[in-house]
């Protein structure tokens, strides 16, 4: 019998080159790419260890977050924010430390955030071909966790911020010891940054897919 694991192993790195590169085009566009529609959505989100609730409230923390943070940064400064399991890591540039404090609070503000990783330089908004660079860094290293054996590629969130790698997710130590170890030998990445949620090894074996019956 054929080992549906096996199956998606196969299919998994192709998949994930296409949506890495319609998201990394829409990063840098400006546009919102819906790549390969609503199968793929669905298919990973089934695969990520957030519910389905914490997934709606993270993007709506993203959402409410941009609006809240252009508000009060506007073209002084560049920001990116990325929640997982409602703990926001905030990234990007801002012109001084009371800025930086004001991003900070105008976050954790919002309902539904647990906790604010705030990772915002003092520096000038990065450039574009900074961020191309850092657009192509995260793509390079999903598609290096997806050729990892023993973990799953969905299990990841990367962020990379001048070259800085951030990696987010719900993991087991062994898991994010394996994310980190691959990040950092992508060329281009000067630092990984850990800021994962740790799992115990009992809580990763009920994420694991049932053996089909009649295998061993």
């Amino acid at each position: 019998m054929t080992n549906p694991g096996a199956i998606w192993k196969q299919v998994q790195r192709p998949l994930a080159m296409s949506v890495l590169c319609g998201a990394m085009l829409a990063s840098l566009s400006g546009c919102v790419a819906l790549v390969a529609g609503g199968a793929i959505s669905g298919t990973l989100a089934a695969t990520d260890r957030r519910t389905l609730g914490a997934q709606t409230e993270d993007r709506a923390i993203e959402v409410k977050g941009g609006i809240k943070l252009n508000n009060v940064i506007g073209d002084a400064g560049h920001t990116n924010i990325n929640s997982f399991n409602r703990r926001a890591l905030l990234t990007g540039e801002v012109r001084d430390e009371a800025m930086k404090a004001a991003a900070e609070r105008e976050l954790r503000s919002i309902e539904g955030v647990l906790s604010v990783i705030n990772e915002l330089e003092i520096a000038g908004p990065s450039s574009y071909t900074s961020r191309s660079n850092d657009a192509l860094i995260t793509t390079k290293v999903k598609a290096s966790l997806v050729d990892m054996k023993d973990i799953s590629a969905n299990s990841y969130q990367v962020v990379t911020e001048r070259g800085v790698v951030y990696l987010q997710g719900r993991v087991t130590q062994r898991e994010g010891q394996i994310g980190a170890d691959v990040a950092r030998g992508v060329s281009g990445v000067s630092k990984v940054v850990k800021v994962f949620e740790y799992i115990t090894e009992e809580e990763w074996k009920s994420y694991q897919p049932s053996k089909p019956a009649g295998n061993s």
